[in-house]
């Protein structure tokens, strides 16, 4: 049972996400942006992408950062890490740092994730706002 659902639930994601980008992009020139349900599909394909954006950034040091560190030409220093440890393990803003100067985390992955937060609050407002203006041509008032 549990090998079926780690077959099926990843392709349920990937489907509902594929989903949801057709969905965005056809319903952009059909001006369907205009009903509040519209905007579940932007936020799904914003919250995909705020997935795999974390899960490089919270992934980019591997099994062994010094490792990681060394492939990559760069000075692992046990003594900032000692100092620094709970930076790692940060859920945001994610670092993983070799030392002082290098982090194995993408620059991109930070601005990414806010640039998503605030998207999604966006979504959100514009859903608000679309109820509101939809309820007021409704009922008559300007």
């Amino acid at each position: 049972m549990s090998a079926l659902v780690a077959i099926v639930l990843p392709l349920l994601v990937l489907g509902l996400f594929a989903l949801s980008v057709w969905k965005t992009v056809r319903g952009v020139p059909g001006r369907r942006w205009r009903r509040p349900g519209w905007w579940v599909f932007p936020a799904v394909v914003l919250v995909g992408v705020g997935c795999v954006t974390w899960f490089v950034g919270a992934f980019a040091g591997g099994l062994d950062v010094g490792e990681e560190c060394a492939r990559r030409g760069v000075r692992y220093d046990d003594d900032y890490r000692a100092e620094h440890w709970r930076e790692p393990s940060q859920w945001f803003p994610l670092h993983n740092r070799c030392n002082a100067d290098y982090d194995l985390v993408p620059a991109f992955v930070n601005p990414t994730l806010v640039v998503v937060a605030v998207l999604l609050v966006g979504c959100v407002v514009a859903a608000v706002v679309v109820t509101v203006a939809g309820r007021r041509e409704r009922v008559g008032r300007p």
